[in-house]
């Protein structure tokens, strides 16, 4: 299985066609004070699987802070089905909503593993709002 990519949004969901929709891609976060927590971002990943893939995998998620500490993690199954007859590659989208702890200002990134090996690595820069001064 391949990740074709990995990103944050504001919001995403599939269509009853199942078309994947996204709104308000982003890498940076402005927060007021620290720490703080980002409330429910969205974490779309589009992996592209084929025949050889069918089955269960983990998928497993690592919010890392910049120091490289681990502030949340959660593991969960994927159980991709048989693709129907003469269909040789499948889309398999993948959206997580989650609350995002911040503890400090700096480049965080979450880690996305299938089958306890790392396939992405998605970054947001935090910055602190500066204190206007009269």
């Amino acid at each position: 299985m391949q990740v074709s990519f990995a990103l944050f949004a504001d919001a995403a969901n599939l269509s009853q066609e199942g078309k994947l929709n996204v709104l308000g891609v982003f890498d940076a976060l402005q927060v007021g004070s620290l720490p703080a927590v980002h409330p429910r971002a969205h974490l779309v990943v589009h992996l592209k699987g084929t025949q050889a893939d069918v089955g269960r995998h983990t998928v497993t998620l690592r919010w890392i802070n910049p120091k490289g500490s681990e502030l949340w993690t959660s593991s969960g199954e994927l159980n991709v089905g048989q693709p129907p007859t003469g269909v040789t590659e499948m889309d398999l989208p993948m959206i997580a909503q989650i609350d995002l702890p911040i503890d400090a200002a700096g480049a965080y990134h979450m880690s996305v593993s299938l089958d306890e090996t790392q396939r992405a690595e998605v970054p947001v820069q935090v910055r602190t709002v500066q204190a206007v001064r009269p």
